[in-house]
Order: C-alpha cells, then sequence, then structure tokens
C-alpha cells in the first residue's frame, strides 16, 4: 500500500427530510470527481440499513495535493453550499488502511 495516499472516513447524519436531494447532491459530486480530478483514486458511499439518514464515505486521495485540491473544486463546493442545511453532523476520520482490494 502507498503511505503518501490519504483515506479517511466521513460519517454524516442528514436531515431525513431531505435525505433523497441529499443523496443525489452526493452522487453528482462522487461522479464528477472520480471522473474529473486524477487525485481522486476512490469515493464510496453507503447508507446504514436501520438508518438511512447515516451516511458513510470511504475517500481514498493519491496524496495530500490531490485531497487539497479536491477541496478547492467547482463541484465539490457546490456539493457543500448546497448541502450544508441538510447535513446535521459530520464527522471526518483518518483511517489507516488495513486490506482494501476490489476487482
Amino acid at each position: 500500500m502507498d503511505h503518501k495516499r490519504i483515506v479517511r472516513m466521513a460519517e454524516l447524519e442528514i436531515d431525513p427530510v431531505h435525505l433523497d436531494d441529499y443523496r443525489r447532491l452526493l452522487i453528482e459530486e462522487i461522479e464528477a470527481s472520480v471522473r474529473l480530478e486524477e487525485g481522486v483514486l476512490a469515493l464510496n458511499a453507503v447508507a446504514l440499513k436501520d438508518a438511512p439518514d447515516t451516511i458513510r464515505i470511504l475517500e481514498v486521495y493519491r496524496d495530500v495535493q490531490a485531497y487539497e485540491a479536491h477541496l478547492q473544486t467547482p463541484h465539490f463546493l457546490k456539493y457543500k453550499r448546497e448541502t450544508q442545511m441538510m447535513v446535521r453532523s459530520l464527522s471526518l476520520i483518518d483511517v489507516e488502511p488495513v486490506a482494501m482490494v476490489s476487482k
């Protein structure tokens, strides 16, 4: 595993009234980030089955510069602006990969 990579877990609680709109904006932002940003290696979002308003996002960036650049992109800034009133809580957790495998 490349030690320069930045891996984070975002845990969000979304106001259930806005959940459909939030999900639409999140999908739009994730798809744009992966398509347009070379340094975004993976963005995966899931909702808890018993708590669909709890979203977890696993973020993988090539390095700290790619992460910092991501935060300044028009699509990320639009997502933050349009979802700020929908998000009840947000925790960003730096994690250390143990095993990350995909096919």
